[in-house]
């Protein structure tokens, strides 16, 4: 389960013209013109108002005097965009392109729409575009970086991140986008750095993901006590914080505080009672306590809801913890059949088979997992031992 939210350019306004851009570029010299600066003006008071009925109202009382005019076309884009209309919003940006060729609002919004939309490539192609006129625009260069680390081109992402560090040191988007790039890539103290770096140079205004994002590099790297003092200053800000809940209760489970991980799973389910998810996760902390009868009662409460595979397990564990090897091994197959590609399952029914000293069938097992074609170090090994009168643990 991932936990970590994207901080990068989304949260970033949408960028507008300058009131000052309508009066170098409009030569009052008539009521028409004065008419046109008027409504480009207001139009964009609305807009940042979050007035956009008011706003395109007034663009289009623009294109009543100027079919084209590359301020109304800009505007209405911009209307669409905040609306969630992209693809509207398109139509009226390539227009004004039609007209004005490298108009650059109309690139930006093109180029945002675009990503909004997920085809990055082209909204790389458009903001690149806006690169040759100002290559030191660090919110442009901020929003390429991000769409290179969405389609995973490390290099370009980190090399634009870069960049704008230089441009202005500690830059918090480019320091958010450096450590999800790194997080994406599975290299978690590079994303402990930045993100380390974004917290002490804004712990006046600290946003709560910047904190949980720092623990979960801590849960990744298995320093799960440096982990529990990021989620629980997490929750001093958001005591339901799902995912301060989930990482402290994640925290605890991996330094063997069953009871202290149940307690922080629990307080997730009292906000969403029928995440069978969680409910399993409660029943792998009792069952790992040796509290069999209530590591059952949650995985059949998670089964009620909808099948789950590990809870499903969870039961065929425990009653291989209580010696019942025959019964493991029947659930066990059963869930092999609906899930073959699940080496767990085949070690757990291997081991099962160990103890009812049937040595060929549980080499079978494994040898069934290997046919598939899926190389798995932890189902070589065990195979490895069988074969070879080793004991499992050295």
């Amino acid at each position: 389960m991932s936990e970590q939210f994207d901080t990068t350019m989304e949260s970033q306004e949408m960028i507008y013209p300058d009131s000052m851009d309508f009066e170098k570029n409009t030569e009052i010299k008539d009521e028409k013109s004065a008419q046109i600066s008027e409504y480009s003006i207001k139009g964009y008071q609305f807009l940042k108002q979050n007035e956009t009925e008011k706003a395109i109202e007034s663009f289009k009382n623009i294109l009543l005097l100027d079919e084209n005019n590359n301020y109304a076309l800009v505007g209405l884009g911009d209307s669409e965009r905040k609306r969630n209309n992209f693809t509207m919003a398109i139509n009226y940006y390539t227009e004004c392109l039609k007209f004005h060729p490298g108009n650059n609002y109309a690139l930006f919004g093109l180029a945002d729409c675009y990503k909004a939309l997920n085809q990055y490539h082209k909204a790389i192609d458009l903001w690149e575009q806006y690169l040759t006129h100002d290559d030191r625009n660090i919110t442009v260069l901020t929003r390429v970086a991000d769409a290179y680390r969405k389609i995973h081109d490390f290099k370009q992402s980190k090399d634009l991140y870069l960049r704008v560090l230089d441009i202005e040191q500690n830059n918090a988007y480019a320091l958010i986008g450096l450590g999800h790039l790194y997080y994406d890539f599975k290299e978690y103290r590079d994303a402990l750095y930045y993100w380390t770096k974004m917290y002490d140079t804004n712990k006046e205004n600290l946003d709560i993901r910047i904190l949980t994002s720092i623990g979960n590099c801590h849960r990744k790297l298995r320093t799960f006590d440096k982990g529990v003092t990021y989620f629980e200053h997490a929750l001093q800000m958001d005591q339901k914080n799902f995912y301060a809940l989930f990482g402290l209760a994640d925290c605890y489970r991996g330094m063997n505080q069953q009871y202290r991980s149940i307690e922080y799973w629990n307080k997730i389910l009292d906000i969403d009672p029928d995440n069978k998810v969680i409910l399993t996760r409660i029943g792998d902390a009792y069952r790992n306590t040796g509290d069999y009868n209530s590591a059952r009662d949650y995985y059949n409460r998670a089964l009620d809801i909808d099948f789950d595979v590990y809870a499903a397990l969870g039961l065929a564990l425990i009653c291989k913890g209580e010696g019942k090897y025959e019964e493991a091994a029947e659930k066990l197959s059963r869930l092999i059949s609906n899930d073959p590609k699940n080496y767990r399952l085949y070690i757990d029914l291997a081991d099962c088979y160990i103890k009812t000293n049937n040595k060929q069938k549980a080499i079978e097992t494994l040898e069934s997992f290997q046919k598939l074609g899926i190389r798995n170090n932890a189902i070589n090994e065990m195979l490895d031992k069988f074969k070879n009168n080793r004991p499992l643990f050295d």
